[in-house]
């Protein structure tokens, strides 16, 4: 998840000038960092990431941030919410620090933070009792969440997420043309329903969340999560952290939700009124992710990864799947005993 007004150009690469010798530059501008001349580069695309070898030391993996997306007091408000969650023994990967205490880097115009090195493999979404220990550990964060507010950070809202991106692909020109006229109306009522259901959901209660929290990012290593990636963090309802662990059909969904909500009651309660949220929550998503894919369809990292980008076949599926979402707006709430 990223926001549209905070990306930068359509077409332009902010990291055409991220050489493997700007990376090693940058990590051996810090003191008693010495590059081994390994270098990994890791799946990430909004930012750039590399394990980094270190000379008589672990390596490091180096995040560098895209430049204009977000603020430096944005990434600061992350770095020290990922440092608060990790001072209350929450399993979050957070950036090192300097002797001085400063989280953020600055080397030949880029913004980097450094991570220690955590292995692991995604979650087992079947298993009942990977997820009720998921669903603890995300209680956790959010007990440590609530107990204070971001000042710069997002909040999560249909304008930003949904509306902007709907415009971006409709008014940029972005859609093929006899497909714009359809995704306009369709996006239209999408987003009247999405707003719909926030507007009757106005009293539930908003914390700082991780944001994306998807199965991606969480390793899994030694039946112990290592949460990762708090790039997204905003501010929110709490089920923003766990629907996206529930895919599939309705039953599967149902039984996965009981899974993580076991686990997660165990630490903090929950609002049953937040699951009238999980469908408008993944129906902006998906016209998010739409939009985010198409501003970087440009870019060489995309077009390598994602090369059916803009494709007739694409934007078919793409449309078929907000429909679908229209279907499930109109379907009953899923339910928590």
């Amino acid at each position: 998840m990223t926001d549209t007004d905070s990306t930068t150009a359509t077409g332009s690469d902010g990291f055409a000038q991220l050489s493997p010798d700007v990376i090693i530059d940058a990590i051996e501008s810090q003191p008693d960092l010495l590059c081994d001349g390994r270098l990994l580069a890791l799946n990430s695309y909004e930012n750039r990431v590399y394990r980094v070898g270190i000379e008589d030391a672990q390596p490091l993996i180096a995040k560098f941030y895209r430049p204009q997306r977000w603020s430096r007091e944005q990434i600061l408000e992350e770095h020290a919410f990922a440092i608060e969650l990790a001072s209350h023994d929450i399993p979050v990967v957070a950036p090192v620090a300097t002797a001085d205490g400063r989280t953020l880097r600055e080397s030949n115009g880029f913004e980097f933070a450094l991570y220690p090195v955590k292995g692991g493999r995604t979650p087992e979404l079947d298993n009942p009792e990977q997820l009720q220990l998921i669903g603890r550990f995300i209680a956790r964060l959010h007990l440590v969440a609530e107990s204070g507010t971001f000042i710069h950070r997002p909040r999560l809202d249909t304008e930003t997420l949904g509306t902007r991106s709907a415009s971006y692909l409709i008014d940029g020109d972005r859609l093929p043309l006899e497909l714009r006229a359809a995704y306009k109306s369709l996006t239209t009522d999408l987003l009247d329903k999405v707003e719909a259901r926030f507007d009757s959901y106005r009293g539930v209660r908003e914390i700082r969340l991780h944001g994306d929290f998807h199965p991606g990012n969480i390793l899994w290593r030694d039946d112990k999560p290592h949460i990762v990636d708090l790039d997204d963090a905003r501010t929110g309802p709490a089920v923003q952290d766990l629907w996206l662990f529930l895919s599939g059909d309705r039953f599967y969904q149902q039984d996965r939700l009981a899974d993580l909500l076991d686990g997660y009651t165990m630490f903090r309660q929950f609002d049953p009124a937040e699951l009238g949220l999980i469908e408008a929550l993944r129906t902006l998503r998906i016209i998010h992710y739409a939009s985010w894919l198409d501003q970087r369809r440009e870019e060489p990292a995309f077009q390598q990864a994602f090369p059916w980008l803009a494709s007739a076949r694409y934007w078919d599926d793409h449309i078929l799947a907000l429909k679908e979402q229209s279907s499930a707006l109109d379907e009953p709430v899923l339910h928590w005993d």
